[in-house]
This record gives C-alpha cells, structure tokens and sequence, in this order.
C-alpha cells in the first residue's frame, strides 16, 4: 500500500492556502489617522478625513425617510448635526457597524417636548446578514446610514471612538 501521507499533506496545504485567502471581516489600518467624519445626506456620501484632507470617501443608504433631521424614534430619519463616533459593534445583525452619539442633549430635549423618544441606536453599519446588498435600495434603514459590507470593514477598521462626526443635510 503506497503511503499516502505526502498526497494528504499537499491537500491539506492547498485547503489552507485558499482559505487563507478569504476575506475576513476585520481589516487592519496603518495609515492617517481619521480625524473627522463627514455625511452629506443629499449627496448621499460619506467622508473620511485626515490632516491632509479625505482619504476615502463612500456612496451610502439612509434612513427610509432621509429629508430632514431626525426629531422621533420610528420616523426613519437620519439624524443632522454634530455627534461623534461612541461605539464599536463587531457582533452586529448588519455585518459590523459604529455607532454615533445620537442622541444628544437638544435631541433629547426637543422630542421630549413633544412627549416621544428620541430614539436612538443610530450606526453606520453594512448590509443585513441575509445577504441582501443595502445598495440595491438606496434609503432602507430606519435611520442609520448603510455602505457595503467590504466599506464598512474599512470604516470600522479606520474610526475610532471619538472621532468627531458632522452630518449634513
């Protein structure tokens, strides 16, 4: 019987070799650091910036009901204003997301006003983890702010908490 260790190994290795080449959905960044983040709502982009000015810009989705600033919990509006990036979810139903500090003290006190929740939990985050590409609707979320699932492993790898984030409308 002819020793069949060699052929095993070569298999093996080959198996390894093409996993290895999988994608995973947590990337490393080495370059600038990201010192602000800016959406423009009716442009439907997002930027990120540097010291030396934008090192990457992305088509996104918005909430389903983008025209305006976001006052009340359900009324699928992305929020405008200032915030900063306050959170990481690398266990998120939308592939990977971070998380935007709306909302703020005026939100609160405006919808509170109205007696409604402000609501809140707003990300920019990639597509559901049904395998449905969030580009093929432009507006779906109930008010966060979608990129692709390849984007928003290049985001999450390069904002950090803290980063300051303008958005506009």
């Amino acid at each position: 019987m002819k020793n069949r260790l060699p052929r095993r190994l070569f298999m093996l290795g080959g198996i390894a070799a093409s996993l290895s080449g999988c994608a995973s959905k947590f990337h490393s960044y080495n370059g600038p650091e990201v010192t602000r983040v800016r959406l423009y709502k009716s442009q439907r982009l997002l930027a990120l910036d540097g010291a030396e000015g934008v090192l990457r810009t992305y088509p996104v989705g918005l909430g389903f009901a983008p025209t305006g600033h976001k006052q009340f919990e359900g009324d699928g509006r992305t929020p405008e204003g200032s915030y900063v990036v306050d959170k990481r979810n690398p266990d998120s139903l939308f592939h990977l997301s971070v998380g935007i500090s709306y909302p703020n003290e005026t939100d609160i006190a405006l919808a509170e006003a109205q007696g409604k929740s402000p609501g809140g939990d707003i990300f920019i985050h990639g597509g559901p983890r049904r395998g449905i590409d969030p580009m093929n609707k432009r507006d779906w979320t109930a008010g966060c702010i979608s990129v692709t699932d390849r984007q928003i492993e290049e985001v999450y790898a390069m904002v950090q908490n803290g980063t300051p984030i303008n958005i506009y409308a």
